[in-house]
């Protein structure tokens, strides 16, 4: 069912930990490229890989002629409702598809374990995607999920609806969902998964999904192409 960890994303989850654990603090500044990529054993294509993947997370800040950072924390807006990509593109009348990038289960980081209600013996599935609409391409998103929640389940399921599979076939009733919502700028990446311009305007979703008994089943960070998506919230 898992693929193997990719070195990039091993090298991202340990500067995760180091962050999760104040190794380093918000605003620090992490070592140079060429140092990090010596320390882990691993080009410096890789090590910018595992770099860039944090920033698109938001954990991560780099500024030009700077350097790598912390990212600072965020004033936040609670809002209420739980974003399913595809039921939006259908209710709009367009036809959602996806193209799975990763897909691999892995072990839990420490804000994983903590928004996911997980132990660190405790497994999930962590996949990138990209979302269309109509084959345009719409966001790109990591989504971390429990393992037992989809245990028996195919990868083609996962992948393409994870909401419907839950409650037709595991008998799961989707809840209520805690989304954040902030403004980015395209990295080189990104622009290039949703045929942007690198600089491009993003809108960045992070959202915590929950059953309706409260069990949370999805973390998903996704990030929104500027001029082809919006955000409507009805009070």
């Amino acid at each position: 069912m898992a693929d193997k960890l990719p070195v990039y994303l091993q090298i991202h989850d340990t500067i995760k930990e180091k962050i999760e654990s104040h190794y380093w603090e918000i605003g620090d500044r992490l070592p140079s490229e060429r140092e990090l990529s010596e320390k882990f054993g691993v080009s410096r294509m890789t090590l910018r890989q595992a770099i860039q993947t944090l920033a698109d997370e938001g954990i991560l800040e780099r500024k030009i002629g700077s350097g790598t950072y912390v990212a600072s924390q965020k004033v936040q807006e609670k809002m209420a409702g739980t974003t399913s990509f595809t039921e939006i593109m259908l209710a709009q009348g367009k036809k959602p598809s996806s193209k799975t990038i990763t897909y691999f289960m892995t072990k839990p980081s420490t804000s994983e374990q903590e928004k996911l209600h997980l132990s660190e013996k405790d497994e999930i599935l962590k996949m990138e995607r990209i979302r269309f609409a109509d084959d345009v391409p719409i966001c790109y998103e990591i989504a971390s999920i429990p393992g037992y929640l989809i245990d028996g389940f195919s990868k083609d399921e996962v992948s393409s609806s994870l909401y419907k599979i839950l409650e037709e076939k595991g008998n799961r009733k989707i809840g209520a969902a805690n989304q954040t919502i902030t403004a980015l700028n395209a990295s080189e990446r990104i622009a290039e998964y949703l045929e942007l311009k690198k600089g491009d305007a993003l809108l960045r979703l992070r959202q915590i999904s929950y059953l309706t008994d409260g069990t949370p089943f999805e973390y998903v960070r996704s990030q929104y192409a500027g001029n082809r998506f919006e955000f409507f919230l009805e009070r």
